[in-house]
């Protein structure tokens, strides 16, 4: 298979659809309590602006642990890692692009030329 081949058996376009990325956190053991306090004191109002362009799916906590995960969607990379921006001084953020069950099927079947 040459490149071209490879690249167009790779290639997927969703025009319509954002791409959903998951948000794993873990917050920093000296800090723990001090992010916690922040975070439960945002307002609705603070929670919109504290990532414009991204749409939060869910969210979901691990308060013993200090640690979290988040599935949200946007077509704009920039301000998913923006949004990790604002809290990687409190917390350690990982972004990864995630896809649901009918995106990686068709990743899967045009990969791997099943039908």
């Amino acid at each position: 298979m040459n490149q071209d081949q490879l690249a167009e058996k790779c290639v997927f376009n969703y025009k319509d659809t954002a791409m959903k990325f998951m948000i794993t956190w873990s917050t920093h053991t000296a800090n723990r309590h001090d992010v916690f306090q922040t975070f439960a004191a945002m307002t609705d109002a603070d929670h919109e602006t504290d990532h414009p362009g991204v749409t939060v799916i869910g969210r979901w906590h691990d308060l013993a642990a200090g640690t979290g995960v988040a599935i949200c969607e946007s077509d704009d990379a920039a301000a998913v890692q923006g949004w990790g921006l604002n809290w990687n001084g409190a917390i350690d953020v990982e972004v990864r692009s995630v896809l649901d069950d009918q995106e990686a099927r068709d990743v899967i079947r045009n990969r791997l030329g099943s039908e």
